[in-house]
Protein backbone atom coordinates (compact mmCIF):
# COMPACT_ATOMS: atom_id res chain seq x y z
CA UNK A 1 0.00 0.00 0.00
CA UNK A 2 2.85 2.39 0.79
CA UNK A 3 4.53 1.55 -2.50
CA UNK A 4 1.33 2.48 -4.35
CA UNK A 5 0.78 5.77 -2.52
CA UNK A 6 4.10 7.22 -1.42
CA UNK A 7 6.24 6.81 -4.53
CA UNK A 8 5.89 10.29 -5.97
CA UNK A 9 3.00 11.69 -7.96
CA UNK A 10 1.66 15.15 -8.74
CA UNK A 11 -1.13 15.14 -6.10
CA UNK A 12 -3.38 17.17 -8.38
CA UNK A 13 -6.58 15.72 -6.93
CA UNK A 14 -5.83 16.53 -3.27
CA UNK A 15 -4.67 20.00 -4.31
CA UNK A 16 -8.03 20.57 -5.97
CA UNK A 17 -9.90 19.49 -2.84
CA UNK A 18 -7.89 21.82 -0.63
CA UNK A 19 -7.99 24.82 -2.96
CA UNK A 20 -11.68 24.41 -3.82
CA UNK A 21 -12.50 24.31 -0.11
CA UNK A 22 -10.26 27.34 0.47
CA UNK A 23 -12.59 29.40 -1.74
CA UNK A 24 -15.08 29.18 1.12
CA UNK A 25 -12.64 29.82 3.94
CA UNK A 26 -11.98 26.18 4.84
CA UNK A 27 -8.49 25.75 6.30
CA UNK A 28 -6.23 23.29 4.52
CA UNK A 29 -5.97 21.06 7.59
CA UNK A 30 -9.76 20.79 7.65
CA UNK A 31 -9.80 19.53 4.07
CA UNK A 32 -6.75 17.28 4.37
CA UNK A 33 -8.52 14.04 5.28
CA UNK A 34 -10.94 14.34 2.36
CA UNK A 35 -8.01 15.13 0.08
CA UNK A 36 -6.09 12.10 1.37
CA UNK A 37 -9.10 9.82 0.89
CA UNK A 38 -9.41 10.88 -2.73
CA UNK A 39 -5.71 10.28 -3.37
CA UNK A 40 -6.03 6.77 -1.91
CA UNK A 41 -8.79 6.01 -4.43
CA UNK A 42 -6.64 7.36 -7.25
CA UNK A 43 -3.64 5.28 -6.15
CA UNK A 44 -5.74 2.13 -5.80
CA UNK A 45 -6.93 2.65 -9.38
CA UNK A 46 -3.35 2.91 -10.62
CA UNK A 47 -2.29 -0.26 -8.80
CA UNK A 48 -5.13 -2.13 -10.49
CA UNK A 49 -4.83 -0.45 -13.90
CA UNK A 50 -1.18 -1.51 -14.10
CA UNK A 51 -2.00 -5.23 -13.66
CA UNK A 52 -1.24 -7.59 -16.56
CA UNK A 53 -4.96 -8.29 -17.05
CA UNK A 54 -5.60 -4.58 -17.57
CA UNK A 55 -2.98 -2.14 -18.94
CA UNK A 56 -0.01 -4.42 -18.19
CA UNK A 57 2.43 -1.69 -17.14
CA UNK A 58 5.72 -2.31 -15.35
CA UNK A 59 6.68 1.32 -14.66
CA UNK A 60 4.78 3.96 -12.68
CA UNK A 61 6.17 7.25 -11.39
CA UNK A 62 9.65 6.11 -12.37
CA UNK A 63 9.47 2.94 -10.23
CA UNK A 64 8.25 -0.62 -10.73
CA UNK A 65 4.47 -0.88 -10.52
CA UNK A 66 3.03 -2.60 -7.46
CA UNK A 67 2.52 -5.97 -9.14
CA UNK A 68 6.01 -5.82 -10.62
CA UNK A 69 7.64 -4.87 -7.30
CA UNK A 70 5.72 -7.59 -5.43
CA UNK A 71 3.26 -9.82 -7.32
CA UNK A 72 -0.24 -9.70 -8.77
CA UNK A 73 -2.20 -10.86 -5.74
CA UNK A 74 -0.45 -8.30 -3.54
CA UNK A 75 -1.28 -5.51 -6.00
CA UNK A 76 -4.94 -6.58 -6.11
CA UNK A 77 -5.32 -6.72 -2.34
CA UNK A 78 -3.31 -3.53 -1.77
CA UNK A 79 -5.66 -1.73 -4.17
CA UNK A 80 -8.71 -3.18 -2.43
CA UNK A 81 -7.37 -2.06 0.93
CA UNK A 82 -6.64 1.49 -0.28
CA UNK A 83 -10.16 1.83 -1.67
CA UNK A 84 -11.85 0.72 1.55
CA UNK A 85 -9.49 2.84 3.67
CA UNK A 86 -10.54 5.89 1.68
CA UNK A 87 -14.17 5.51 2.73
CA UNK A 88 -13.19 4.77 6.31
CA UNK A 89 -11.30 8.08 6.39
CA UNK A 90 -14.22 10.03 4.89
CA UNK A 91 -16.59 8.59 7.51
CA UNK A 92 -14.41 9.48 10.50
CA UNK A 93 -15.90 12.19 12.77
CA UNK A 94 -12.59 14.06 12.65
CA UNK A 95 -13.02 14.49 8.90
CA UNK A 96 -15.99 16.82 9.51
CA UNK A 97 -18.15 17.35 12.61
CA UNK A 98 -21.38 17.28 10.60
CA UNK A 99 -22.49 13.73 9.76
CA UNK A 100 -24.55 15.03 6.81
CA UNK A 101 -21.39 16.46 5.24
CA UNK A 102 -19.57 13.16 5.73
CA UNK A 103 -22.44 11.24 4.12
CA UNK A 104 -22.48 13.67 1.18
CA UNK A 105 -18.75 13.13 0.66
CA UNK A 106 -19.02 9.34 0.86
CA UNK A 107 -21.95 9.31 -1.56
CA UNK A 108 -20.28 11.62 -4.07
CA UNK A 109 -17.00 9.71 -4.06
CA UNK A 110 -18.83 6.39 -4.45
CA UNK A 111 -20.62 7.70 -7.55
CA UNK A 112 -17.47 9.19 -9.03
CA UNK A 113 -15.31 6.13 -8.49
CA UNK A 114 -17.85 3.42 -9.39
CA UNK A 115 -19.68 2.10 -12.41
CA UNK A 116 -20.98 5.53 -13.46
CA UNK A 117 -17.51 7.04 -13.10
CA UNK A 118 -13.94 5.79 -13.01
CA UNK A 119 -14.59 2.03 -13.01
CA UNK A 120 -17.16 2.30 -15.79
CA UNK A 121 -14.79 4.41 -17.85
CA UNK A 122 -11.98 1.92 -17.40
CA UNK A 123 -14.34 -0.86 -18.50
CA UNK A 124 -15.20 1.05 -21.68
CA UNK A 125 -11.51 1.66 -22.33
CA UNK A 126 -10.58 -1.99 -21.85
CA UNK A 127 -13.48 -3.21 -23.99
CA UNK A 128 -12.02 -1.29 -26.91
CA UNK A 129 -8.60 -2.87 -26.26
CA UNK A 130 -9.57 -6.43 -25.41
CA UNK A 131 -12.52 -7.13 -27.70
CA UNK A 132 -11.81 -7.90 -31.32
CA UNK A 133 -12.97 -5.55 -34.06
CA UNK A 134 -14.43 -2.77 -31.88
CA UNK A 135 -16.68 -0.18 -33.54
CA UNK A 136 -14.98 2.86 -35.01
CA UNK A 137 -14.48 5.45 -32.26
CA UNK A 138 -16.04 8.89 -32.34
CA UNK A 139 -15.11 12.09 -30.54
CA UNK A 140 -18.33 11.80 -28.51
CA UNK A 141 -17.51 8.26 -27.38
CA UNK A 142 -13.97 9.22 -26.40
CA UNK A 143 -15.17 12.27 -24.48
CA UNK A 144 -17.69 10.13 -22.57
CA UNK A 145 -15.10 7.49 -21.80
CA UNK A 146 -12.57 10.06 -20.61
CA UNK A 147 -15.16 11.98 -18.59
CA UNK A 148 -15.82 8.78 -16.68
CA UNK A 149 -12.34 7.30 -16.43
CA UNK A 150 -10.33 10.45 -15.70
CA UNK A 151 -12.76 13.30 -15.25
CA UNK A 152 -15.05 11.86 -12.59
CA UNK A 153 -12.48 11.93 -9.78
CA UNK A 154 -11.35 15.43 -10.75
CA UNK A 155 -14.96 16.61 -10.67
CA UNK A 156 -15.32 15.02 -7.23
CA UNK A 157 -12.20 16.84 -6.03
CA UNK A 158 -13.82 20.19 -6.82
CA UNK A 159 -17.25 19.05 -5.62
CA UNK A 160 -15.72 17.93 -2.32
CA UNK A 161 -14.35 21.41 -1.71
CA UNK A 162 -17.82 22.81 -2.32
CA UNK A 163 -19.39 20.29 0.07
CA UNK A 164 -16.84 21.04 2.80
CA UNK A 165 -17.31 24.77 2.30
CA UNK A 166 -21.11 24.80 2.23
CA UNK A 167 -21.22 26.27 -1.28
CA UNK A 168 -24.51 27.31 -2.86
CA UNK A 169 -25.82 25.56 -5.97
CA UNK A 170 -24.33 28.10 -8.38
CA UNK A 171 -20.90 27.90 -6.77
CA UNK A 172 -20.99 24.11 -6.69
CA UNK A 173 -21.95 23.93 -10.37
CA UNK A 174 -19.14 26.31 -11.30
CA UNK A 175 -16.61 24.13 -9.52
CA UNK A 176 -17.95 20.93 -11.05
CA UNK A 177 -17.86 22.52 -14.53
CA UNK A 178 -14.25 23.48 -13.86
CA UNK A 179 -13.48 19.92 -12.74
CA UNK A 180 -15.10 18.46 -15.85
CA UNK A 181 -13.08 20.70 -18.18
CA UNK A 182 -9.92 19.99 -16.21
CA UNK A 183 -10.55 16.24 -16.45
CA UNK A 184 -10.86 16.43 -20.21
CA UNK A 185 -7.70 18.55 -20.42
CA UNK A 186 -5.85 16.11 -18.17
CA UNK A 187 -6.62 13.17 -20.45
CA UNK A 188 -5.72 15.03 -23.65
CA UNK A 189 -2.42 16.04 -22.06
CA UNK A 190 -1.84 12.43 -20.99
CA UNK A 191 -2.51 11.16 -24.51
CA UNK A 192 -0.14 13.76 -25.96
CA UNK A 193 2.56 12.69 -23.51
CA UNK A 194 2.10 9.09 -24.62
CA UNK A 195 2.46 10.19 -28.25
CA UNK A 196 5.35 12.65 -27.86
CA UNK A 197 7.04 12.02 -24.49
CA UNK A 198 9.89 9.76 -23.44
CA UNK A 199 9.65 7.20 -20.65
CA UNK A 200 12.49 8.71 -18.59
CA UNK A 201 10.72 12.07 -18.36
CA UNK A 202 7.14 10.82 -18.18
CA UNK A 203 7.95 8.16 -15.58
CA UNK A 204 6.00 5.39 -17.30
CA UNK A 205 5.95 3.56 -20.61
CA UNK A 206 5.03 5.71 -23.63
CA UNK A 207 3.81 5.03 -27.18
CA UNK A 208 1.51 2.33 -25.78
CA UNK A 209 -1.67 3.86 -27.16
CA UNK A 210 -0.49 3.69 -30.77
CA UNK A 211 0.94 0.20 -30.33
CA UNK A 212 -2.38 -1.02 -28.92
CA UNK A 213 -4.38 0.91 -31.54
CA UNK A 214 -6.19 2.60 -28.66
CA UNK A 215 -8.89 5.15 -29.44
CA UNK A 216 -7.76 8.57 -28.21
CA UNK A 217 -8.34 12.09 -29.43
CA UNK A 218 -4.73 12.11 -30.62
CA UNK A 219 -5.25 9.00 -32.76
CA UNK A 220 -8.60 10.27 -34.03
CA UNK A 221 -7.76 13.94 -34.67
CA UNK A 222 -3.98 14.08 -34.90
CA UNK A 223 -1.55 15.91 -32.64
CA UNK A 224 -2.12 19.51 -33.86
CA UNK A 225 -5.91 19.29 -33.52
CA UNK A 226 -5.60 17.64 -30.11
CA UNK A 227 -3.32 20.46 -28.93
CA UNK A 228 -5.84 23.01 -30.18
CA UNK A 229 -8.62 21.27 -28.28
CA UNK A 230 -6.41 21.18 -25.19
CA UNK A 231 -5.95 24.96 -25.33
CA UNK A 232 -9.69 25.51 -25.77
CA UNK A 233 -10.46 23.18 -22.87
CA UNK A 234 -8.06 25.06 -20.59
CA UNK A 235 -9.86 28.28 -21.53
CA UNK A 236 -13.21 26.68 -20.69
CA UNK A 237 -11.87 25.57 -17.30
CA UNK A 238 -10.71 29.10 -16.54
CA UNK A 239 -14.04 30.56 -17.69
CA UNK A 240 -15.94 28.28 -15.30
CA UNK A 241 -14.20 30.01 -12.38
CA UNK A 242 -15.38 33.52 -13.33
CA UNK A 243 -17.83 33.58 -10.42
CA UNK A 244 -14.90 33.44 -7.97
CA UNK A 245 -12.86 36.26 -9.53
CA UNK A 246 -9.20 36.37 -8.52
CA UNK A 247 -9.87 33.88 -5.70
CA UNK A 248 -9.85 31.18 -8.39
CA UNK A 249 -6.32 31.98 -9.58
CA UNK A 250 -4.70 29.00 -7.85
CA UNK A 251 -7.18 26.67 -9.51
CA UNK A 252 -6.48 28.37 -12.85
CA UNK A 253 -2.77 27.79 -12.25
CA UNK A 254 -3.53 24.12 -11.53
CA UNK A 255 -5.32 23.87 -14.88
CA UNK A 256 -2.35 25.42 -16.65
CA UNK A 257 -0.02 22.97 -14.91
CA UNK A 258 -2.15 20.06 -16.14
CA UNK A 259 -2.04 21.39 -19.69
CA UNK A 260 1.70 22.03 -19.78
CA UNK A 261 3.02 19.14 -17.65
CA UNK A 262 5.76 16.89 -18.99
CA UNK A 263 5.19 13.88 -16.73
Amino acid sequence: MRHAVLGGGKRVRPLLVIESAALFGVASEDAALTAAALELVHCYSLAHDDLPAMDNDELRRGRPTVWKAYDEWTAILAGDALLTLAFEILARPENHPDAAVRVALVSALARSSGVAGMVGGQALDLMADKLGDPPAPTVEHIRRLQAMKTGALLVFACQAGAILGGANDKERKALMDFGAALGFAFQIADDLLDAEGDAATVGKAVAKDAAANKATLVSLMGIPAAKDMLARTEAAASEALTIFGSRGDILRAAAHFVVSRRS
